[in-house]
């Protein structure tokens, strides 16, 4: 069977990470694509887990050898999804998440036409504020320059097929997770999932006895 690619992208401090870790930790059969990236490791950051962290002489040959189904720079950094890595992954069943910004996100919709893309937005400028400065891990300069192309970043929403209200961290995680489910009981996924007992199902009754 194969597996789903969910697109989940969001403006900066919206808390798209958090939420993504959190429907992975309460999803089975979910994973998500790790990234590459030039910029350098936060704190607690691991390489490998949370991004694939190379250099730009690396990462630029990468672009030129066409391993990447999306790369971006973002404020400076380069950023990039593997190919082979999220179709190596589907193939094998399993649902992919790709946590990207919404540049990235369209290059994966020519792709991937079928891709489900969601977009979360904040419920206000002041709360998107508020996130980046208690992130601690930027220093005032980007915060004020994550914000000032925070609006352009939001206006992308309608190139989503979904979109979610990160308000109430509870309630957008459900609204998340909804979605996944959703998509599960597609006709395409139950087809894949339940062949045989379809199969049975419209055979002729007299066969069966």
């Amino acid at each position: 069977m194969t597996g789903s690619l969910f697109i989940i992208t969001a403006a900066s401090g919206t808390g798209k990470t958090s939420l993504v870790k959190q429907l992975l930790a309460t999803t089975n059969d979910l994973t998500v694509s790790v990234s590459h990236t030039t910029r350098q490791p936060r704190p607690g950051e691991i390489d490998g887990h949370h991004y694939h962290f190379t250099s730009v002489d690396v990462f630029t040959k990468a672009i030129a050898e066409g391993q990447f189904l999306e790369h971006a720079e973002v404020f400076g950094n380069y950023y990039g999804t593997s190919e082979q890595s999220v179709r190596t992954q589907l193939q094998a069943g399993v649902d992919v998440i790709l946590e990207i910004d919404w540049q990235g996100a369209l290059q994966v919709k020519k792709i991937f036409a079928e891709a489900i893309m969601v977009f979360i937005l904040p419920p206000s400028v002041a709360t998107l504020r508020q996130r980046l400065s208690t992130r601690a891990t930027d220093s005032t300069d980007v915060i004020e320059q994550r914000l000032a192309g925070s609006v352009n970043e939001m206006s992308q929403y309608v190139h989503a097929d979904y979109v979610v209200i990160n308000d109430n961290f509870e309630v957008a995680l459900t609204e998340l997770k909804s979605i996944i489910v959703a998509d599960r009981q597609t006709l395409r996924r139950q087809q894949q999932r339940y062949s045989r007992v379809i199969t049975n199902l419209l055979s002729d009754p007299a066969d069966q006895s």
